[in-house]
């Protein structure tokens, strides 16, 4: 019996490092599994849309699909835009059946990415000292999702025993530079910030502007196409699949 499609299924944007980003990761997913049938989507701004994505495996003739939302928070995307694509394409082709998966979230295992990404920038910018950080996220209208960022935000912060605040860069404050600020008034001249995106974009550019301008000593890159990432994908996908089989 042939397993389930795994489709990934990012948000999108304008950006084409965004874009080249997740491809990469999804080529790292396929690398771990080369047996399974790995496509990428986009929710909007880029191609291949979900319907281009789902009907190129449904020509395929795959008759189980394993959704995994390349998200990092249960927002708006994941409750509203994620189940609406997938109506559709039930609607569209009767008898395929689709699964999603929750979403990527906020896993402690990309605390370690977050460090990784975090050494990288320290060692760019040849600093050896902090006394504080600063976890940047892409915050949401959702107050759950948010107090999700700062929960993560104080694991992190006592793992490496520093203060730290979670911020963001929507219209939720804290932005990064009043973080920054906040902690350069402490008196703490050493603060670095990580970013909690899953790929270069908008928003982490200007939470990034925003931290340097208010005085942060380095500002991390993305998760990105890391191996970690890749592995949650496929632990995602391996619920989702189980959850095809009937019972």
């Amino acid at each position: 019996m042939t397993a389930p499609a795994l489709i990934a299924l990012a948000h999108g944007s304008r950006d084409p490092r965004s874009k080249a980003t997740i491809e990469a990761l999804v080529a790292e997913t396929r690398l771990m599994r080369p047996d399974l049938r790995i496509e990428v989507a986009f929710l909007d701004h880029v191609r291949p849309s979900f319907e281009t994505t789902v009907n190129k495996l449904v020509r395929a003739r795959y008759e189980e699909i394993v959704v995994v939302p390349l998200l990092l928070s249960e927002a708006f995307h994941a409750k509203v835009d994620v189940p609406q694509v997938i109506a559709e394409a039930t609607e569209r082709h009767p008898g395929l059946q689709i699964r999603a998966t929750k979403v990527l979230g906020l896993e402690h295992t990309f605390l370690e990415v977050l460090d990784k990404r975090l050494r990288e920038a320290l060692s760019a910018a040849r600093v050896r000292e902090l006394d504080a950080l600063v976890l940047a996220a892409a915050g949401s209208s959702d107050p759950l999702a948010n107090q999700a960022v700062a929960r993560l935000a104080r694991v992190w912060g006592a793992h490496h025993k520093l203060p730290v605040t979670a911020a963001f860069a929507s219209t939720t404050p804290p932005a990064t530079g009043e973080a920054v600020r906040a902690f350069r008034a402490e008196g703490r001249r050493h603060v670095a910030v990580a970013s909690m995106f899953l790929a270069p974009g908008f928003l982490p550019d200007r939470a990034a502007e925003l931290a340097l301008e208010a005085g942060a000593v380095a500002v991390s890159e993305p998760l990105g196409a890391d191996p970690e990432v890749a592995r949650t994908i496929l632990a995602r996908y391996a619920v989702g699949a189980v959850e095809l089989v009937p019972v």
